[in-house]
């Protein structure tokens, strides 16, 4: 049938879109045709199907790596009062959308650069973290693989913790294993730093980590890079964001592992995360009335943050340096139980909208780079442990 009749005919255009997209994403399949259909309603453009303008393949894929487009993105657009999600995000759908259905793109290559959350039901670019600078650091393959039990997830349309556990068992295990023997051999105080993007699961591993070094009679405290950061409202003034030594009272966090590591109790600022104040001022002064937090020795000292190995002249001062990573489409689908039906965290659009412009911006700016500098990386969805080359000689 030609194209055109095809675009035309919405009821014909959604039964050939709904066969296609069961090959990109096989959780479509779970869907009946009519419920694919209700989801569809929601972006069918006001000209219809045939308005879609589709772009060469090559043009897309250079559109989605660049980061001015992420930074495009509006958090917030509203239609009749209402959170819609942004324009360019619905286009790149759409485009998909009869890119697939005219057969301008193969499901193999929309497969390979894109993924689609059923939940959210739009597509979302698959963010590449393992460059050839993060191989060659990491020796260019893992140090230990196991089964890739994730790809379980793959039918889902949102995960639990329960199954997201069970799913890493082998990989945790052998990670936990790993760094209690590194901590082990190494004098006390050891600080251990875990970056990752959200709902990776940094909190529930590090959680772990420490029932371990408790069973191993260690002393274990925390030091919350978060804490560090100063007036929102100066730094949205200045323009900075949140990964720079300017964003952050940065003399005080240096100071503060330089004497946590000399085995000196600290006091580091108190953010409040309500307000978006720090209780010092931007010269590092402490604000009439506000109180630190103390923090006391111990012989593992966690450094919990987005990006607490990002600045080269802090990295060396962090002992263990850590990533701990799972896919876009693994985490996307955690933060829809965990952060939508639990917490009810997130207005739903404005999450979608929020997800889809931070993941690049990040692992562009905060990710690729930590784990080109890291230590250890965990890749659950890989089901893989990476080591530098030093390190894995240390674990043999």
């Amino acid at each position: 049938m030609q194209t055109p009749a095809v675009l035309g005919n919405p009821e014909l255009f959604s039964e050939l879109l709904y066969e296609r997209m069961k090959r990109v994403n096989p959780a479509i399949a779970e869907m009946e045709l009519y419920e694919f259909r209700y989801a569809l309603d929601n972006l069918i453009p006001a000209q219809g199907w045939p308005s879609v303008q589709v772009e060469k393949r090559e043009a897309v894929e250079r559109l989605v790596n660049t980061s001015e487009f992420y930074r495009g993105i509006r958090l917030k657009p509203q239609v009749g009062g209402r959170i819609v999600l942004d324009d360019a995000i619905v286009r790149l759908t759409n485009m998909l959308f009869v890119g697939l259905v005219r057969r301008t793109y193969s499901v193999a290559w929309v497969r390979a650069h894109f993924y689609f959350d059923i939940r959210g039901f739009f597509f979302l670019h698959r963010t590449a973290y393992f460059t050839r600078e993060v191989l060659e650091h990491l020796g260019r393959r893992p140090f230990k693989s196991f089964v890739q039990r994730q790809k379980r997830f793959e039918r889902c349309q949102d995960i639990g913790y329960k199954a997201f556990r069970a799913a890493n068992a082998e990989v945790d295990q052998a990670f936990i294993e790993s760094v209690t023997r590194l901590v082990a051999a190494k004098r006390p105080p050891t600080l251990l730093a875990i970056a990752g993007p959200t709902a990776a699961g940094k909190t529930e591993i590090v959680a772990r980590l420490r029932s371990a070094f408790g069973e191993m009679g260690k002393q274990v405290t925390s030091i919350e890079m978060d804490n560090f950061l100063t007036d929102r409202e100066g730094r949205e003034e200045r323009g900075i964001g949140s990964l720079g030594r300017e964003a952050i009272h940065y003399r005080l966090f240096r100071q503060s592992l330089e004497d946590i590591r000399q085995g000196r109790k600290i006091l580091i600022p108190r953010y409040d995360f309500v307000y978006a104040t720090s209780s010092h001022d931007e010269d590092g002064n402490l604000k009439p009335g506000c109180t630190p937090i103390e923090i006391e020795p111990a012989d593992i000292v966690f450094i919990e943050g987005n990006f607490p190995f990002l600045l080269p002249e802090i990295a060396p001062l962090i002992d263990i340096k850590v990533v701990y990573l799972t896919d876009d489409a693994v985490r996307l689908k955690r933060k829809w139980k965990r952060d939508i039906d639990y917490r009810k965290k997130y207005e739903p659009t404005y999450f979608r909208n929020r997800f889809f412009r931070e993941q690049f911006l990040m692992a562009e700016g905060c990710y690729r780079p930590q784990m080109a500098a890291c230590d250890l990386l965990v890749d659950t969805t890989g089901a893989a442990l990476w080591a530098t080359p030093e390190m894995a000689e240390l674990l043999r």
